[in-house]
């Protein structure tokens, strides 16, 4: 089971240490690149009755995503911290649907699915500007528990419900539609 679990959100924009915009980044290239580095490993554990599984934890976020392939990078137009989390978030989805048809095409035995955790009370958000901590600290009393928050993406990595389920997303431990 490999569970891509990444989130951050920058107010300013930044850049990686390979150049790329770092929401784009963090959220989204070092799901594609850790799973590109561990394909070899997921389909040698993977057998037709117990499927090796990707789990990419993406956001409900990803609804106001939208991809701009002709500048991923926020590099040509200006940089909206929500906009950056939503376009990696729906890149998670995309990712993840596509893994699913690569691996089926192939008769691989390996599942990619994606989910939404919940809003979850962690640090996400803080340390940025005053108003972003401000806001993050208003919302928090209706976050859930990172318990809580974890229960989907445990269901989606090792429930036997989910066995041989792939290109799906889920929410609630259920699968929704993205």
């Amino acid at each position: 089971v490999l569970v891509n679990n990444a989130g951050a959100l920058f107010d300013q924009r930044q850049t990686s240490a390979d150049g790329f915009e770092m929401t784009f980044a963090l959220n989204h290239l070092s799901y594609f690149l850790l799973t590109q580095e561990l394909r070899g490993v997921l389909v040698a554990g993977g057998t037709a009755s117990q499927q090796a599984r990707v789990v990419n934890v993406a956001s409900l976020a990803h609804s106001g995503g939208q991809i701009d392939f002709d500048d991923l990078q926020f590099s040509k137009r200006r940089y909206r911290s929500f906009g950056a989390y939503a376009q990696s978030k729906l890149a998670n989805i995309l990712f993840s649907n596509e893994l699913a048809r690569r691996f089926q095409a192939d008769q691989l035995p390996v599942t990619s699915n994606a989910l939404h955790p919940g809003f979850v009370a962690t640090g996400f958000g803080q340390g940025g500007s005053a108003i972003m901590s401000l806001v993050m600290k208003l919302i928090r009393p209706f976050a859930i528990s990172p318990e809580k928050g974890a229960e989907t993406s445990i269901y989606v990595a090792i429930s036997p419900e989910v066995e041989g389920v792939t290109g799906q997303y889920f929410s609630d431990r259920k699968i929704a539609k993205p």
